[in-house]
C-alpha cells in the first residue's frame, strides 16, 4: 500500500505541477490580453456553475470510492444517477440563466450560461470513471487524461483571446478541457458500465453521498458567498480585481492540495480498518504541505507587487493590497481543506458538514460588513473568519484522526516559523533595493527567499525534511502518532 500510495502522489503531484505550468503559461498570458471587467463576469457565472457542480453527484461517486467492497451494480446505479442529475442540471440552467443574469444586472450572462451547459454534459463520463480509477488507486491512468486536457485548455485560451473573444475566452477555454478530459477518460480507462436508473437497494449510498453533498452545499455557500454579495455592490472592474487577487493567492490551495486530497481519500479509505496508519499518515502529509505552502504563501506576500505587476500586468495593480493581505489567511485554508478527506473517508461525513455549516455562517456574515469597505474590506473579511473555522475543525476532526494538538503543532509550528523568517529576510532585502523595474525586482528577490528559506527550513524544520525525502525514496514507516 505504501508503494502503491507514493507511486500514486508521484503521479497525481507530477501531472498536476505539469498541467499547472501549461496552464499558468496561458492563464498569465490571457491575463494580459483580458480586462478586470472581463473577469469580473466571469466570476458571476462561476456563482451559478460553482452551485450547479455541487449538485452533480460527484458525492455520491465519492461512495465508491470509500465503500470496502464494490459492485457492478451499485456503480451502475451512480452512473445513472449522474447522468440524470447532470441532464437535468443542465436544461434548469439553460431556462433559468436569464434570471442569473437579472440579479447581477449584467444581461450578457446570460448567453454565457446557456453554453456553459455543455460543462454539464461530460460530468457523468467524468467523475464515474475517475471514482472507479482512484478506487483502484490508478492515477497514472487520470494523469494522461489530465495532461492532454490542460494542454488542450492552454491551447483554446490564448487563441481565443488573441481572436479578440474577450469573456468568451473563459467561457470556452474550460469547456474545451472538459470535453477533451471526458473523451481520454473513457479511451485511456476503457471501462464501460451501463447505467442502472432503478435505485431500489442503495441506501447506504444515499446516506453517505447525502451527507457529502450537504457538506459540499455548505463549503459552496462559504466559498461562493463573496462573489454573490459583492456581485451586487461592486462594478466588473473591481470584482474583477478582487476575484483575481483571490484566485492568485488560492493558486496552491485550488491547483495542488486538492490533487493532493484525491490520493488521501482513497488510501485513507484502504486504511480506515488501521486508525494508527490513518493518524500517522495524516501528520506526515500535513507536515510535508506545510513545508512547501507556507513559503508560497509568505512569500506571495512580500513580494506581492512586484509579482503581480509582472505577471498581471500594470493595470492589475490595484490587486496588490488585496494580494497581501489575502496571503496571510491562505495557511488556514490549507488546513481547513485537508480534514475532510480523511474524516470522510473514516466514514464521518457529518464533521466536514458540521465545519461547513459553520464556514455558511460565519463567512457570508464577515463578506456582509467587509462588502462596505470595497474589495480590501473582502479580504479582511478571509484573515478574520478562516483562523476561527480552522479552529473549529480542527476541534471535530483531531480526536477523530487520533491525534493531539500537540501534534498537530508539532507538523505546523516549524515550517511556519522557517517561513515567517524567510518573509522578513525579503521584505527586508526589498526595501534596500534600488529603484528598478517590476520584472527586476521580482528576480532579484526570488533567489533571496529561496535561500533564505532553505536555510530556515534546516534549522527550524529539518526533521519533516528529513521524512519527506525518506517517503519519496519509499522509507518512510508508519507509527502510532
Amino acid at each position: 500500500m505504501t508503494t502503491r500510495i507514493r507511486s500514486a502522489v508521484i503521479w497525481r503531484s507530477g501531472s498536476q505541477m505539469i498541467g499547472q505550468v501549461v496552464m499558468w503559461g496561458s492563464t498569465f498570458l490571457v491575463l494580459r490580453l483580458l480586462t478586470p471587467g472581463d473577469y469580473g463576469l466571469f466570476a458571476m457565472t462561476q456563482v451559478v456553475i460553482g452551485l450547479a457542480q455541487l449538485l452533480n453527484g460527484y458525492s455520491f461517486a465519492s461512495s465508491l470510492v470509500q465503500a470496502e467492497q464494490l459492485d457492478t451494480r451499485r456503480a451502475g446505479q451512480v452512473f445513472g444517477m449522474l447522468i440524470l442529475m447532470n441532464f437535468g442540471m443542465a436544461t434548469v440552467q439553460f431556462l433559468m440563466a436569464p434570471l442569473a443574469a437579472d440579479y447581477f444586472r449584467q444581461p450578457a450572462l446570460s448567453l454565457m450560461l446557456r453554453v456553459q451547459c455543455l460543462l454539464h454534459l461530460t460530468t457523468p463520463f467524468i467523475v464515474v470513471p475517475q471514482a472507479l480509477l482512484s478506487r483502484n488507486i490508478d492515477f497514472r491512468t487520470q494523469a494522461r487524461a489530465n495532461l492532454a486536457a490542460a494542454l488542450s485548455g492552454a491551447i483554446a485560451g490564448p487563441v481565443c483571446a488573441l481572436a479578440g473573444l474577450g469573456v468568451w475566452t473563459l467561457v470556452i477555454a474550460p469547456i474545451v478541457m472538459f470535453w477533451t478530459r471526458a473523451i481520454l477518460l473513457q479511451a485511456l480507462g476503457r471501462w464501460w458500465i451501463r447505467p442502472r436508473f432503478a435505485l431500489a437497494g442503495a441506501g447506504a449510498m444515499f446516506g453517505y453521498g447525502g451527507m457529502v453533498l450537504v457538506s459540499d452545499v455548505l463549503w459552496f455557500v462559504q466559498n461562493q458567498a463573496d462573489t454573490f454579495i459583492a456581485g451586487r455592490r461592486f462594478d466588473a472592474h473591481m470584482l474583477g480585481l478582487y476575484s483575481e487577487g483571490l484566485f492568485l493567492t488560492q493558486l496552491f490551495i485550488n491547483k495542488f492540495v486538492p490533487a493532493l486530497n484525491e490520493v488521501a481519500f482513497p488510501a485513507y479509505a484502504r486504511m480506515q480498518a488501521d486508525r494508527s496508519a490513518v493518524a500517522w499518515s495524516f501528520a506526515k502529509a500535513l507536515s510535508i504541505i506545510m513545508v512547501a505552502a507556507l513559503p508560497c504563501f509568505i512569500g506571495l506576500a512580500a513580494t506581492a507587487e512586484p509579482l503581480v505587476l509582472t505577471v498581471m500586468g500594470p493595470k492589475w495593480v490595484e490587486a496588490v493590497p488585496l494580494v497581501r493581505l489575502l496571503a496571510f489567511a491562505m495557511p488556514f485554508t490549507t488546513l481547513h481543506v485537508l480534514y475532510p478527506p480523511a474524516t470522510n473517508a473514516l466514514g464521518k461525513p457529518k464533521i466536514a458538514a458540521i465545519s461547513s455549516a459553520a464556514g455558511a455562517v460565519v463567512l457570508p456574515v464577515a463578506f456582509g460588513i467587509g462588502v462596505a469597505y470595497g474589495p480590501i474590506g473582502m479580504a479582511a473579511a478571509w484573515v478574520v473568519s478562516m483562523p476561527l473555522l480552522v479552529l473549529l475543525s480542527s476541534s471535530l476532526s483531531l480526536p477523530v484522526l487520533g491525534l493531539s494538538w500537540a501534534r498537530l503543532g508539532q507538523a505546523v509550528v516549524p515550517p511556519l516559523a522557517a517561513a515567517l523568517a524567510m518573509g522578513a529576510v525579503v521584505t527586508g532585502v526589498d526595501r534596500i533595493l534600488p529603484p528598478m523595474a517590476a520584472p527586476l525586482r521580482l528576480a532579484a528577490l526570488v533567489p533571496v527567499g529561496v535561500l533564505a528559506y532553505a536555510g530556515f527550513v534546516l534549522l527550524f524544520a529539518r526533521d519533516i525534511v528529513r521524512q519527506a525525502l525518506a517517503m519519496v525514496r519509499g522509507r518512510g514507516k508508519p507509527a502510532t502518532a
